[in-house]
Parts: structure tokens; sequence; C-alpha cells
């Protein structure tokens, strides 16, 4: 059935009525007559593909377009979606997901067998999917041979039982498995919509979801637009009719924006929060995000010849201040971090590297040891380009990186910048020195840190490549307590340095005081805009 952009209009106004004519939210408080959320976007979204998609902003919007397997609450507690349940075999191997009766956008009945199509596209080698690891990760059945080539698609270890029933089968016993689906790489998408569109199929008017929204309006560079979907299963439960994301660069202009009521969510700028946080304590946020910051070295063969040196990549490391980085220049109570796996991260046992209980002082004088040892100093001075993506926060940030490199080493830094879709191709192409990054967990355990660098992960730019630790990764996945590995995973990072750590993230924003149920609890920050709603004033 050809998808009608202008039902979802008439039908969504119609099937919200009663919520809005109630007048109140389902905890009985005034609703405001518009239901409109808007927000504010860094950059452009690369994809509305799941399966392509890389960015944390594309899964946000990803999580109102379609829907996976399980979901997740405000409190990162994982529940029904999809499916509305599943049970496990008794060797764990097995998971067998439960379909409830859902539509897709268009009226077409969601399937076990669209899952089935959705994760084999994954990891086809023909749509080179930069999460095609991800299935590894999860552990299922023969991924790691179909990702390679040497397997065809259909022996990927998943299937329809029937309709309303999908079954996954995994190498190894996964704890955390099921709360893996809650990724946006594995929701489900229409076969037959991809195949009537091709390329365009994520368009406006061509894209059919089975989330709770859909895609109506989309300007590169300036917008994307939601409305609610009329055939989403729980569209009574729904409050927000529209999501409007904006971009919005600058995040000084975001504010003021934010502030003249233009937006109801928004960024809060580099060093701002404290005063923000006293003139409007109740909008005002700073929580645990799981996000690392970190700088990239370019260890490839299209990387610098210095690089690839470890003594030059620690040096550069160790004369980071990251206490001026977290206290004077974000000063949003942002942590600083000298190993990847944020700190919150659910059973994860925090063991910090030697260096992480030096002073600054004695960071750098073993920083000027290593890079005098490495061959470079006033006599022959390093130069490299550090690369980032254009914000003011990552500009402050790499402006006072490079002052430390160059006070603390006598290295003369050269900033480039670009917008994120540029940034983030140059990074997987190898055509950067040293790169800006921000890796955010795809779900609530140490590994979806550690896993990103492993020889096989298609999102490791830095070009480390290690047996060993190949090995304490993949050993990881049937241990009982897999802390020891990943404590000596995190040691082996910090002993070869293919990246800089700089800080652990905490989400600080802007929350309008009529917005609720925003998820401040939620570590993953799985947002779902049909959770929220906006508050009579």
């Amino acid at each position: 059935m050809k998808f009608n952009q202008l039902l979802p209009f008439a039908l969504s106004a119609s099937l919200a009525m009663p919520v809005i004519a109630a007048g109140t939210s389902p905890d009985g408080e005034p609703l405001a007559e518009d239901q409109t959320f808007t927000y504010r976007l860094l950059d452009d979204i690369k994809s509305f593909d799941p399966q392509i998609n890389t960015d944390v902003e594309g899964s946000r919007i990803m999580r109102d377009l379609f829907e996976g397997l399980m979901n997740e609450d405000a409190t990162g507690e994982l529940i029904p979606g999809a499916a509305t349940g599943y049970t496990v075999s008794d060797d764990k191997l097995t998971y067998t997901f439960s379909l409830r009766d859902a539509k897709w956008s268009n009226g077409d009945p969601v399937t076990a067998n669209d899952f089935v199509f959705a994760w084999r596209r994954l990891v086809d080698p023909a749509l080179a999917s930069e999460y095609a690891w991800y299935m590894e990760l999860m552990g299922v059945k023969n991924a790691s041979a179909v990702v390679k080539g040497d397997a065809p698609l259909e022996d990927l270890g998943v299937r329809a039982i029937d309709d309303k029933t999908f079954e996954v089968t995994i190498d190894n016993a996964l704890p955390y498995f099921a709360s893996m689906t809650v990724h946006a790489s594995v929701f489900p998408v229409n076969a037959a919509v991809i195949e009537k569109h091709g390329k365009d199929w994520t368009k406006p008017g061509n894209l059919v979801g089975n989330g709770a929204y859909v895609l109506t309006e989309y300007r590169s560079g300036e917008k994307v637009v939601r409305e609610r979907n009329p055939l989403y299963w729980n569209n009574d439960k729904t409050i927000i009719d529209e999501a409007v994301a904006l971009v919005i660069n600058d995040e000084n202009q975001a504010l003021t924006r934010y502030l003249a009521g233009e937006l109801d969510k928004t960024a809060i700028p580099a060093g701002q929060y404290p005063r923000l946080k006293e003139e409007y304590p109740d909008q005002a946020y700073s929580f645990p995000q799981s996000c690392s910051y970190i700088y990239w070295f370019n260890m490839t063969d299209k990387g610098p010849e210095a690089l690839k040196d470890v003594r030059v990549r620690k040096a550069l490391s160790y004369a980071i201040n990251r206490e001026v980085i977290t206290d004077r220049i974000l000063q949003g109570g942002q942590y600083q971090s000298y190993n990847f796996t944020h700190q919150k991260t659910a059973g994860f046992e925090l063991n910090e590297p030697d260096y992480a209980t030096w002073s600054q002082s004695e960071r750098d004088a073993k920083a000027v040891e290593l890079l005098k040892e490495a061959g470079y100093g006033p006599e022959n001075p390093l130069k490299l380009t550090l690369n980032y993506n254009t914000d003011e926060a990552h500009k402050k940030i790499a402006i006072g990186v490079s002052q430390f490199w160059k006070k603390t080493l006598g290295v003369e830094i050269e900033l480039a910048n670009t917008e994120w879709k540029i940034h983030t191709t140059n990074l997987q192409n190898g055509d950067y020195e040293i790169g800006r990054y921000a890796w955010c967990g795809d779900y609530n355990e140490a590994s979806t840190y550690l896993d990103l660098l492993t020889s096989y992960s298609g999102h490791n730019v830095a070009g480390f490549n290690n047996a060993e630790y190949d090995k304490l990764m993949a050993d990881s996945k049937t241990m009982e307590d897999p802390n020891p590995n990943y404590t000596a995973a995190e040691t082996m990072l910090a002993e070869n340095m293919p990246f800089a750590p700089v800080y652990q993230y905490t989400k600080v924003v802007m929350l309008s005081p009529q917005l609720r149920n925003y998820p401040v609890d939620n570590l993953m920050q799985n947002v779902y805009t049909r959770d929220l709603y906006i508050s009579a004033k």
C-alpha cells in the first residue's frame, strides 16, 4: 500500500483528541493546548536508515520513527517494545521474542520476518554498515562469517517461527543480550518499501516506520519534523503531537532562542552551567550520560609517523590538563577521564591507570621526558593537526589542549574544524592526524566501550590492532564476571594510548519547566518523545 503523507495528519488529530480533550496528562496534570516538542540539534542527521545511522542524535530520531524489540523506561530499565516479552532457553543461547499486534505506518502488519530482514541487512557486506560489527558483539550465531562474506545471509542465527515469533540464537550466554536490542541498528525495516524506493526510501513521504511518529519534513542542515503516527500500537497513550529538531550550530544562539521560548530543550554552553543553575534552578540540569570524550591518534598507514610511536602518544595524553577542561572550561560536572569506560556504567569496577594518580606537574614532567626520548624538542619540534567538528565547546577544548601541548612540550598544533558529516567521514577514511571524538554507550555494560578497540570494530579509526586485546574481549563474553578482563583491557589501552581520554560526560541541558517526563535518570539517555508531554503554564 502506498504511503499517503496526508493520512497521518488527519487521523493523528482525531485520535489524539480524547487525550488532549481530557486536558490532563496520565498523572492528572493540566496539558498545554499545543503539544509540540522543539529542541536543538548541533549537527545535521547523517541518515534516517536504522542500519546506516551511527549518530547519537540520529538514534534519538530513530526511536521516534521505528521501534525495536525492547525499549527502556525513564530509569533505564528494560521494558517491552515491538515485542511483548521474550523467553530464554535453558542453555541461555536461544531468545524467543513474542511480537505484539502492531502495524507499519502504511498499514502493513509488523512481522517477525521484518526483523529477520533488518538483522540480515545489517550484516550484509553489500550494505557495508559501520554497525555490522554490532551483530558480532551481540554474539548472534554465524554473524562474523556473514559479515566477512564467508557465509550467506541465511546462515545468520535469526528466524521467524511464525509472523509473531522471532527467534535469535547466540554463540555464548550474554546476560545483557536483551538490552542490546534497544539499539537502533537492530530496529526493523519494511523490505517492500526499501525495494520500491531504493536509496530514497528514507525521504519524507516514502519512509515507513513502526514507531510512534512519522517523518513529515526534513531540510538538510535546518530541521527534522516528526508527526504522530496514528497507526502506532500505543498511540492513544501518546501526547506529544509533533517533534521538531532545529539544527543550530551556535550553542549561544540556541540558548538565546531557548530563553525566548522558542525551544523546549537545548545544551548549556561550556562554562555557563553554574550561572544558569543559579538563575534558573528548575531548568538547568546536569546528570551523568554514558559518553566519553577522546582524541583519536591516527596510527594507520595514513597517519603521521610520529603518532606510531607510543612515547609520543603518551606524552600528548599526559600533557592534557583535564582539571582545567572540566572545572574551568566546561563547568558542568563532567568527570576527568584517564580511561575509556564511563565510570557510571552498570557493574563496571573502575581501576584507573597509574598516571591518573599523578599530579599534573608529574604528568607534564613524564610527557617532556617521553617526547625527548622519541626525538622531538626545540631542535626538532613536533607539528600536528588537531581536527574537531564545529562547536564552540569543542573549539574551546581544542584551543586549551593545543596550548597545553605548546607550553609543556613545544608541540605546534594546527586546528582544523569541519561539520560533523565531513568530520566523521574523514575519521573513517583515516584522513586526519588527531581527531576529536565521543563514544556514547550502545547499552549499559562496559563492553560497549571496550569492544570499540578490537581489530574488527567498525569504529576503531585509530588503527589499534592487538591480538591480546582481541582475546581479552572475546574471552570476556563467556566469563561469569568479566571485570578482570575489562580491567586488563583498560590497562592495555593506557599502555598503548591509541587515544587520549579527556573527560566523561554529564548531560548539561536546559529543559523547559513545562516539559515533563524527560529521563534524567537514564544513563544511556534513550529518550522517547512518546513518553514526554507539555504541561499547561
